[in-house]
């Protein structure tokens, strides 16, 4: 059971964590009408300040400075890009408040919890991602351009 919880728990924090980078990225680029370079650089560099932070925290039991420096970092790199980058994509009805923070915290906690599984639970999920790519690449993509070419010989019948 132990083992099952691992699973759900990495695909999941896994999804929560692109999900939040996309979401950062979709408010922040628009294709043809902004530069990503700003976006990418910062989804990289909070990436890797919220894993060092996670990391620190995982190996370093007695020491508080990591935590307060990584942590600094992640807030500063936050509060730099909100001010560099202006926001590309308006939602027209709702979109999410106080961004980049609340996207930005969901990566840094998402990054935190994944610190916390153990190398097996990796492993897993490692091995399970290869063997649905591997699936997808052999049998979906043939399969959705086999439908997508049934689909248009229909429409060419019929219209």
């Amino acid at each position: 059971l132990k083992i099952v919880l691992n699973m759900i728990s990495i695909g999941t924090l896994v999804v929560f964590y692109i999900v939040a980078n996309a979401i950062i990225y979709r408010r922040y680029v628009k294709i043809g009408v902004t530069n990503s370079f700003t976006t990418v650089v910062f989804l990289l560099l909070f990436s890797v300040s919220a894993t060092a932070f996670a990391l620190f925290w995982q190996l370093q039991k007695d020491g508080w400075w990591g935590l307060v420096v990584f942590g600094s970092i992640s807030v500063a790199l936050t509060a730099g890009f909100q001010m560099r980058a202006p926001i590309a994509h308006h939602p027209k009805d709702w979109g999410v408040p106080l961004m980049p923070w609340f996207p930005a915290a969901s990566v840094f906690l998402n990054v935190f919890l994944l610190s916390s599984l153990d190398k097996k639970s990796y492993e897993r999920f490692g091995l399970w991602s290869l063997i649905s790519i591997i699936f997808y690449v052999f049998y979906g993509v043939h399969s959705s351009h086999d439908i997508e070419a049934r689909t248009k010989q229909g429409e060419g019948e019929t219209v």
